[in-house]
C-alpha cells in the first residue's frame, strides 16, 4: 500500500461509480480518503440516469469499512454541479480534492454531427468540469489548499475521426487548468489534467483487441500522486497510456522575424517558420504568457537594433 495517505482528505470524484473514476475510489479509499462518488448513472451517450449506479458503489466501499457517500447530480448544469460540491461540505464539511472524470460520448463525423450531440458532450466534460471547479475552487481558495484533477485525452491533442464534441472538449480543458493553477498558486491550489488511456465502456466502439493491457488500475496511481498533498507540480499535462506515464505539453517554434509581411513572404520563409531547430516552451504556471510576449518582443528590438547599428 502507498506511503502517500489521504487521512481525513475529502475528495469528491464525478463519474467516481464506474471504470476510471472507480479505480480512483478504490485506490484512495483503502488511504484514508473520505469519498463522495458522484454518478447519475446515465448511459454512454450521456442519455437516462439511474440513482442505483453512485449508491450502490458508495455502499460497496462503506462495506469495506470505508467512508464514502454517493452524489446522482448532474455535472451537465451549473445546479449540479454546485450540488456536487455542497454534497461534501455537507457531509464532511470541506473539499480537498476534485477529480472530474465523467463522460460521455456520440460519435459521429463533423458534417454529419448535430448541435445537439455537440453539446451534449460539451455539456458534461467541458462545461461539466467548469460547473464543479467554479463553486470548488472558491471553497479551496478560502482555505488555502486544494488540489483538481481534470480529465483530458489525447483526442484534445491529436484527435481522431468521428469526436468533434470530446476533442473539443478536451482541448478546451487545457484552458481551464490553466487559470485554476494560475489564479491558485498563491491560495495552495494546484490543478493538472490527466490523459488517460484505458479500455472502459468509453472505449466501445473501437477495436481494442490489438491493445496492450491497459486496465484503469494502470492510470489511478497517476491521479492519486496528482491529488495528493505533496504534488510539487501544477498547471501541467500527463499521460497514461497501457503503462507509460508521461508529461505531454505545448510548445512553439522560435519562428521568423520580419518587421513587415506579405503573403508571399510568409509562403517563402514557411519552412523556417515550421522548423523544430529552437523551440520555445513556456509554463502557464511560472509566467508563461508573459514570457512568451517578452521573447516575441525581442526579437523586434534585437533586429530593430541590428538595422539602427
Amino acid at each position: 500500500m502507498s506511503q502517500m495517505r489521504f487521512d481525513d482528505r475529502v475528495v469528491v470524484i464525478t463519474g467516481g461509480a464506474r471504470g476510471l473514476g472507480r479505480a480512483y475510489a478504490e485506490l484512495l479509499a483503502p488511504l484514508g480518503a473520505r469519498l463522495v462518488i458522484n454518478d447519475n448513472g446515465s448511459a454512454l451517450t450521456g442519455t437516462g440516469q439511474d440513482a442505483s449506479v453512485a449508491e450502490e458503489a458508495a455502499r460497496e466501499l462503506r462495506s469495506g469499512g470505508y467512508e464514502a457517500v454517493a452524489s446522482t447530480d448532474t455535472v451537465a448544469t451549473p445546479e449540479g454541479g454546485k450540488a456536487i460540491v455542497e454534497c461534501a461540505l455537507d457531509t464532511f464539511g470541506r473539499i480537498d480534492v476534485l477529480i472530474h472524470n465523467a463522460g460521455n460520448n456520440r460519435f459521429a463525423m463533423l458534417a454529419e454531427t448535430s448541435y445537439e450531440d455537440f453539446r451534449a458532450v460539451l455539456d458534461v466534460h467541458l462545461l461539466g468540469a467548469f460547473h464543479v471547479v467554479r463553486p470548488a475552487f472558491e471553497r479551496m481558495v478560502g482555505g488555502g489548499y486544494g488540489r483538481v484533477v481534470l480529465t483530458g485525452s489525447i483526442a484534445g491533442l491529436y484527435s481522431m475521426p468521428s469526436v468533434v464534441n470530446y476533442a473539443v472538449s478536451k482541448s478546451g480543458m487545457i484552458g481551464l487548468n490553466n487559470i485554476v493553477a494560475i489564479e491558485g498558486k498563491d491560495f495552495g491550489v494546484k490543478s493538472n489534467i490527466i490523459l488517460p488511456g484505458a479500455v472502459t465502456r468509453m472505449a466501445e466502439g473501437l477495436d481494442t483487441s490489438q491493445y496492450p493491457p491497459m486496465g484503469a488500475d494502470l492510470v489511478a496511481p497517476v491521479v492519486g500522486y496528482l491529488s495528493h498533498e505533496s504534488c510539487s507540480v501544477s498547471g501541467e499535462m500527463y499521460v497514461s497510456m497501457a503503462g507509460r506515464v508521461a508529461r505531454a505539453f505545448v510548445t512553439e517554434t522560435q519562428g521568423v522575424f520580419r518587421p513587415s509581411w506579405s503573403i508571399d513572404q510568409v509562403a517563402a520563409d514557411l519552412h523556417a517558420i515550421r522548423s523544430e531547430e529552437k523551440c520555445w516552451t513556456f509554463h502557464p504556471v511560472e509566467n508563461g504568457f508573459e514570457e512568451h510576449m517578452a521573447r516575441s518582443f525581442a526579437m523586434a528590438a534585437s533586429a530593430e537594433a541590428r538595422t539602427q547599428g
